[in-house]
């Protein structure tokens, strides 16, 4: 009795047979081998089937097709020797079948290494079909079926064995001709190590080219293709990048006037070996008048990869107008997000304002329309059905949307994961035929184009969020500065979304002093961006007590290695004397500022810099003294701006002193953007510039150590009351500042202890008292006072009297200051 499955196995060589007659039907099919060798995996189980045929001197037999799982999971070669002892080399010689089971592939050295599991393999001699030679190749065919093989899998591999045989003008091999022999006018043979070139006429002809202009080389071919086509041409002339097998490829040639011509290119290689070099074979056509059947696809094709790459929902809709406007010759074209129930318009092509409907011109309030979807019912409709729709000239539809297309009008609902992102509308003046390939063609891009608009959508989401974190953590504004200006400016990488580490900050100081701070984080991440936010706070605050630059810098180091992070920081510090035009510059680290003197010459600082910050625990950071002229721009930059892959830290900076030199410092913000115009967007860039003019009005200073005497505090009088006078003060208006004077110094001699200094400033007709003494305590307002207190009353009167008061620290201690106004 025969099971059901026996009696179905039975009939495989049955249904081979018919596939195989079906097959051999259009003998001149370049994909009849492969598909024949693809019946041995249908109908005999292998899984793998290669067709080996006899080389041009007969000594090897080389691969030529194969179907399948790739030959190099089974250890099969490019090529036999056929005097070798291989299963190929044996059924080939013999012209009888080989099958073998595990084990049995081991014990020759030209066998296929097998894996260790049970594999079986069978080689047949390739039948003699009409007009083919003698000894005509050997199939070969792998298995991983349990028994391999049995009995209906062999008669169905000796089918495919007899019908895998191609008559000789039909094998690619024997088509194509020998190097230097393209006698046919549409073949070449390219040796693919010298690149050198043998053509027929009729391909110089396609390519415009006369024969006694051709030397002979590929790259010549190759520099008359569009540059759009190069990398897929590469890919078949370069060996690196080929196998043994035929290949198909489509491309266009450049005329001298009207649009590319298009060529077809098939061709094999043909391997090496015994020293002679592999070669391509093949021949080249004209396909210009069958390329309407493949225009839409590749269309499609260039959408997508214009897609993937777009990053922005402007970029999506620019890429979108690229690749229909000019193909379908629309009129205009308008891409518009949907954000609840209101369409948002982010490209119009044409973007003229007359080229649209008046009503968008009108009652649209903004550049770009913006209006309800419920204002458009028959767009409304196609929105909510999802699909394209396609509108004729002469069909009645609405003002706002039948101006738009006149003749004929293409509306493709943008959807993704099955919501409706947006919409493009398409519109012709002309009456246009909207035929199936196109209207394919729209739909196809509505789907692509729907998906990189939500991608985009989020990107730009992302983008947003990222550029506001990243505008918290930097200052919001510069601060005036006395006696300079000063522009800064902040550009992210271009690649990827990722958070940056570069800073840049101007710090107000007493006494007319500025710091200015130019610095790094190591990486792109979040981490980067909030220890930048807490190196940016640490350094304001040790600069605001008081500390000198390397101190300050000293500080802000050994604050970052007790925050145990894997990150290094690099900066410049500069604390600028806006009265005297002095400065000391610091660096951890970091690039150099570059100053650009009045005359118009430029230095790049000589600096002794430190490490970077987070390195070294015990780390030194000298100081460097600069001399600021008036008209002097100092420049500091971080290494976004002068250091890149292709660019060295040296002649960044050369060329960033060059770029200073030719610019006009009178207008800062204009120098900044000129400066970041070139500039290589591989890694966030932060750019400080500031002009030192000078103080048109210098203040006067005198100072007064407090010595802890009883009569301290008349001591301090008599030398503001003298001060003063020199000064030019009237003594009506001297015995304000003689109070605050008397206050602030006897609170700081009862309340705290060390030393106490009085300082004395008057600029612009405000006179500021300042009172430093030893501790960090700052003296508290009282908030209520009985008549019997004694204490609290002094900082009330100064409160009282004062336009400003305030307390700051200052190296350990503190100092209270008071600002008065004197009037005339």
């Amino acid at each position: 009795m025969v099971s059901e499955g026996s009696a179905e196995r039975r009939t495989g060589p049955v249904r081979a047979e018919i596939a195989l007659k079906t097959i051999a039907a259009d003998p001149a099919s370049p994909e009849r081998v492969r598909r024949t060798l693809e019946q041995a995996l249908v109908f005999a189980g292998a899984a793998l089937a290669a067709v080996y045929t006899p080389g041009e001197d007969g000594e090897l037999l080389c691969l030529a097709e194969s179907a399948g799982v790739p030959r190099t999971l089974y250890g099969l070669r490019e090529s036999y020797p056929v005097a070798g002892r291989s299963p190929v080399a044996d059924a080939h010689r013999t012209g009888r079948p080989v099958w073998r089971g595990p084990g049995e592939h081991a014990d020759r050295a030209e066998s296929p290494r097998m894996p260790a599991r049970d594999v079986h393999l069978a080689a047949l001699p390739v039948g003699e079909g009409p007009g083919s030679p003698a000894g005509a190749g050997c199939l070969l065919a792998v298995s991983e079926r349990p028994g391999g093989f049995g009995a209906d899998d062999r008669s169905c591999l000796e089918l495919v064995a007899e019908a895998v045989a191609l008559p000789a003008a039909a094998l690619p091999v024997q088509a194509a001709p020998a190097e230097g022999e393209a006698s046919r006018a549409s073949a070449f043979s390219l040796a693919m190590d010298t690149g050198h070139v043998d053509v027929g006429d009729g391909i110089l002809e396609l390519f415009g080219l006369p024969r006694e202009e051709f030397d002979g080389r590929v790259e010549t071919l190759l520099g008359l293709t569009v540059p759009e086509d190069l990398p897929s041409l590469m890919s078949v002339v370069e060996a690196d990048h080929l196998s043994v097998g035929d290949r198909e490829l489509e491309f266009r040639v450049l005329q001298p006037a009207g649009p590319p011509r298009w060529l077809r290119l098939r061709g094999r290689l043909l391997p090496g070996g015994d020293g002679r070099p592999a070669r391509l074979l093949g021949t080249v056509a004209d396909v210009s008048t069958l390329r309407d059947e493949v225009t839409e696809v590749a269309r499609v094709q260039r959408l997508a990869a214009a897609l993937a790459t777009a990053g922005t929902v402007r970029d999506v809709g620019q890429a979108v107008v690229a690749a229909l406007r000019g193909p379908l010759r629309a009129d205009r074209i308008a891409l518009a997000e949907l954000e609840n129930e209101r369409l948002v318009v982010t490209v119009l092509d044409p973007p003229e304002p007359e080229y649209w409907p008046e009503l968008w011109r009108l009652d649209w309030r903004s550049e770009w329309p913006d209006a309800p979807v419920r204002t458009m019912p028959t767009l409304a409709a196609a929105l909510r059905e999802g699909r394209a729709r396609i509108w004729p000239a002469g069909t009645p539809l609405e003002p706002a949307l039948a101006e738009v297309g006149p003749g004929g009008l293409a509306v493709l609902p943008l959807a993704a994961g099955g919501r409706t992102a947006g919409a493009c509308l398409i519109g012709w003046d002309e009456p246009h035929d909207f035929g199936p390939d196109e209207r394919a063609l729209l739909t196809a891009s509505a789907g692509l184009a729907g998906e990189a608009l939500t991608r985009a959508r989020a990107f730009d989401a992302e983008h947003e969020l990222v550029g506001m974190l990243q505008r918290q953590l930097l200052p919001r504004r510069l601060p005036p500065l006395p006696g300079a200006s000063a522009v800064a400016r902040y550009l992210p990488a271009t690649a990827g979304l990722e958070l940056g580490g570069d800073w840049y900050d101007v710090i107000p100081l007493p006494d007319h002093h500025v710091a200015l701070v130019i610095g790094d984080v190591q990486g792109h991440s979040a981490g980067a961006a909030t220890l930048m936010g807490q190196m940016r706070t640490a350094l304001r605050a040790y600069a605001a007590e008081g500390h000198p630059p390397d101190v300050v810098v000293a500080h802000a180091n050994r604050l970052l290695l007790e925050l145990e992070t894997d990150l290094f920081v690099t900066c410049c510090y500069v604390d600028v004397g806006m009265e005297e035009g002095t400065a000391w510059c610091v660096r951890a680290g970091h690039p150099p500022p570059v100053l650009r003197h009045p005359d118009g010459s430029t230095d790049i600082v000589e600096t002794d810099g430190g490490p970077p910050l987070g390195v070294v625990a015990q780390a030194e950071f000298p100081m460097t003294p600069l001399r600021l002229l008036p008209g002097t721009v100092l420049a500091l930059t971080t290494d976004g701006l002068v250091e890149s892959a292709d660019l060295d830290i040296d002649t960044g900076l050369d060329r960033l002193a060059h770029e200073l030199s030719l610019a006009d410092p009178a207008h800062l913000g204009l120098v900044a953007d000129a400066l970041l115009g070139n500039a290589h967007r591989g890694d966030d860039i932060a750019l400080l510039l500031v002009r030192y003019d000078g103080m048109a009005v210098k203040p006067l200073r005198d100072g007064w150590t407090v010595w802890r005497v009883p009569e301290a505090s008349r001591h301090a009088r008599r030398f503001t009351r003298r001060t003063l006078r020199a000064w030019g003060v009237t003594d009506d208006l001297m015995d304000t500042a003689l109070l605050v004077v008397s206050e602030l110094v006897t609170n700081a001699l009862v309340h705290t202890a060390g030393q106490v200094r009085l300082d004395i400033t008057l600029i612009n007709q405000r006179l500021r008292v300042a009172v430093t003494d030893a501790s960090p305590r700052s003296p508290v307002k009282p908030t209520d006072l009985g008549w019997e207190a004694t204490g609290g009353r002094g900082i009330l009167l100064v409160e009282a009297v004062s336009e400003a008061w305030g307390t700051v620290p200052v190296s350990g201690g503190k100092q209270v200051w008071s600002e008065l106004l004197l009037e005339h």
